[in-house]
């Protein structure tokens, strides 16, 4: 009987092309125990969603030029706009000829916060995301915004938390959540069955002031209906979390979850998750996002255990600068550890149009795990999402039931 091969890690980064060649192959033959899965999806930046359609279609209705790299060479159509979304390059020099011609990924990313002006656009990115999640079987999602990255241009609270609230209300009472089962033959059959659940994380931008962090939590609170969380994220290079301390300390105090980005392989990468696994807080955050380094000390895999830390993994965004054989076998250390971790998306336009989906046939494939494996993702997604008692039992009443009909169990 003919067995798969077990798949080869490359210790060299790999190539765009290489990537996309691998993302064509893995769809051509899907499998139910990914495509059919209930997802929980608990780290995608909603900013990160900003697909080159909305993109244009922003720039044409605000009058905005758009341009690429530090040369500033104009984008006139959709068809360029597109283009340079697959030349998204990590932290590149402005001065070299890649940083000339190419978009540092920070560089478009926070670009593209300029285009948000009013409460519509706000509305379309959150309605688009819901509406692409829904496709892919997402029934529940804790999404991050950067609130700061909007007030700091003059764009009050109110307007994004306005067209966030109107999208998710539109989610909640409209979408209806897509699994395609192929099963015996019957390709794309389609079942409808949920609509899609949200929740938000205000993340703090560790490249701003702490008393700009307060500042904006405080900005925040009158929406303590949409936000359940508060975050930090943007680049980690020399902002430790604890520089924040005084935030998490409020937001714990005011009954709000914690969790905060250690980007993987970052300087000081070790001592940042143990300020967030021990410290955060007064007494450590609820989850850790990224945290991949995690594995490299079997001190803070312990800490992580004992105190039931979930972790959210975004596989696809580390391939992009780093080899394979550094990522996969440090996820499926994590897991077998009995680590909660989470498979998400991060900023899926800016990463090659990498969704959940992507990153879940990215570990099914790359860490060899089996259809209990990926139950267990999603179980330890539950286990570690901020919704309520009620959502939490429907949602593993959706596993259950999928387990039952897929598994035959």
């Amino acid at each position: 009987m003919a067995t798969n091969p077990r798949p080869i890690l490359s210790t060299q980064v790999s190539t765009p092309t290489e990537r996309q060649e691998w993302r064509a192959r893995r769809l051509k033959c899907p499998l139910p125990i990914i495509t059919a899965i209930p997802k929980i999806e608990l780290h995608v930046h909603i900013e990160g969603t900003l697909s080159p359609s909305l993109r244009w279609k922003f720039s044409q209705k605000h009058k905005i030029p758009l341009t690429k790299g530090a040369a500033k060479i104009p984008l006139t159509s959709l068809s360029a706009v597109r283009e340079v979304y697959t030349q998204i390059r990590g932290r590149i020099g402005a001065a070299s000829a890649e940083g000339r011609e190419c978009f540092p990924f920070f560089e478009i990313y926070y670009g593209g916060f300029e285009l948000l002006r009013d409460e519509d656009d706000y509305y379309e990115l959150a309605k688009e995301y819901f509406e692409r999640a829904a496709e892919m079987g997402v029934v529940y999602c804790e999404v991050f915004f950067d609130a700061q990255g909007h007030t700091r241009r003059g764009v009050g609270m109110d307007v994004l938390m306005g067209g966030f609230r109107r999208a998710q209300v539109y989610a909640e009472e409209h979408l209806k959540v897509s699994q395609f089962f192929i099963l015996q033959g019957l390709i794309g059959k389609q079942v409808e069955n949920s609509k899609v659940k949200s929740q938000w994380i205000m993340c703090i931008l560790r490249d701003m002031s702490p008393e700009s962090a307060i500042e904006a939590f405080e900005a925040a609170l009158p929406y303590r209906d949409m936000i359940v969380g508060i975050g930090l994220d943007s680049d980690e290079l020399d902002r430790p979390p604890k520089l924040f301390e005084a935030v998490f300390r409020r937001a714990r105090d005011d009954g709000f979850k914690i969790t905060t980005h250690c980007d993987f392989n970052q300087k000081d990468t070790h001592e940042h998750i143990r300020q967030v696994a021990e410290d955060l807080g007064g007494s450590g955050a609820d989850r850790i996002d990224h945290g991949m380094n995690t594995a490299d000390r079997d001190k803070l895999m312990n800490l992580i255990k004992v105190k039931d830390i979930g972790m959210t993994i975004c596989p696809c965004a580390y391939i992009r600068h780093t080899p394979e054989s550094e990522v996969f076998p440090r996820i499926k250390k994590l897991f077998d550890a009995g680590i909660k971790i989470t498979i998400a998306s991060d900023d899926p336009a800016y990463m090659e149009d990498n969704w959940v989906l992507h990153n879940l046939y990215l570990v099914r494939e790359k860490c060899e795990f089996k259809d209990q494996d990926m139950m267990q993702l999603q179980r330890n997604a539950v286990e570690v999402c901020w919704a309520s008692d009620d959502v939490k039992e429907d949602l593993f009443g959706k596993l259950d039931e999928f387990e039952r009909t897929y598994l035959k169990t």
